[in-house]
């Protein structure tokens, strides 16, 4: 009798060793079951939210769920970005993180920086560019520059905001020539554009993508742009290095994840995402919106966030906006 109990706890035994052996592989595999979520920090309609979606759309096909995209918007960002931080490591929220997490921190807006994510990929990144009126007596950057030098605090130049990214574009570039400029807050980039075809200011240092109306029209002119390469949509305007000025800068957008998730997790929506950037739809959208797409994975994200963090707070302790 004691010989036959043991003969049946130990089948019972292994075949629960076994089920669950089998079962193993099944639940590696389930993520994702249920519908994932993604934050954006930016409001509905704009370029963050828009070209979040149209990556989410483009990511369900690999996923097999719906990817709901919810906007947590305020304090310049700082609502949805600590939303994404404080949601459930289990990789069922994904968030966008923007450029603001890096500009934050310094002015004290927000408790925590970017360490406190998993990068999962950079998606785009848009170069500042230095814009003139048509009539402007300067037709490269070399001549704006000596210009600046020989008339300190004289050159005004339009962003899109104390402390905005445009803003941060411009200190960068005075750091980088030693100039002095004037700089001349508009409440976002197309108020500061259109006082630059009013010839009400002298230049803008906003992207490529928020002049790209007014310098094809004839009404502006780019005398460089602030990336390792030429713009597509102008290749015949040179970069700052081109031009003797090393300064490459850019806003930027892409995705991460509360720290903790799972490696598996991670890898299942890295592989989803990229599929989804690698479409031939996603390319249509970013080039029909004129977004530049500009692709890392993790590991490439990661870096360039530090270093991205460590320019932007150098540049606005310059400009006093650091606290």
């Amino acid at each position: 009798m004691k010989r036959t109990a043991w003969n049946l706890a130990g089948r019972a035994l292994a075949a629960v060793v076994l089920a669950l052996v089998a079962l193993a592989p099944v639940a590696a595999q389930a993520f994702p079951r249920k519908p994932v979520t993604v934050i954006c920090p930016w409001a509905p309609g704009g370029g963050t939210d828009t070209i979040l979606r149209a990556l989410c759309k483009e990511a369900e096909k690999t996923l097999k769920q719906t990817i709901n995209v919810t906007n947590n918007t305020g304090g310049g960002g700082a609502v949805g970005h600590s939303a994404i931080m404080q949601a459930p490591a289990d990789g069922y929220t994904v968030g966008m993180i923007t450029f603001e997490l890096n500009s934050l921190p310094p002015q004290g807006l927000i408790p925590f920086d970017y360490k406190a994510y998993d990068p999962l990929m950079r998606i785009n990144a848009d170069a500042a560019a230095l814009t003139v009126h048509k009539d402007a007596p300067w037709n490269t950057l070399k001549e704006f520059i000596d210009f600046a030098k020989a008339n300190p605090g004289r050159v005004t130049v339009g962003n899109s905001g104390p402390g905005s990214v445009w803003h941060i574009a411009a200190g960068l570039m005075a750091q980088k020539t030693g100039t002095n400029l004037v700089y001349v807050p508009f409440d976002g980039a197309a108020p500061a554009v259109t006082a630059l075809v009013g010839n009400h200011i002298r230049a803008v240092s906003v992207s490529v993508a928020e002049v790209r109306g007014q310098v094809q029209a004839g009404q502006l002119k780019i005398l460089g742009v602030m990336d390792t390469q030429r713009n597509a949509l102008f290749p015949e305007v040179p970069t700052f290095r081109e031009q003797g000025v090393d300064v490459v800068f850019h806003t930027w957008r892409g995705l991460a994840l509360p720290k903790g998730v799972p490696p598996a997790v991670k890898k299942t929506l890295s592989e989803a995402f990229k599929a989804a950037f690698d479409s031939p739809d996603f390319k249509a959208f970013a080039e029909k919106a004129s977004l530049a797409l500009a692709y890392q994975d993790a590991d490439e994200f990661g870096k360039f966030l530090a270093q991205n963090a460590a320019d932007v707070a150098a540049v606005m302790k310059s400009l006093g906006l650091a606290k």
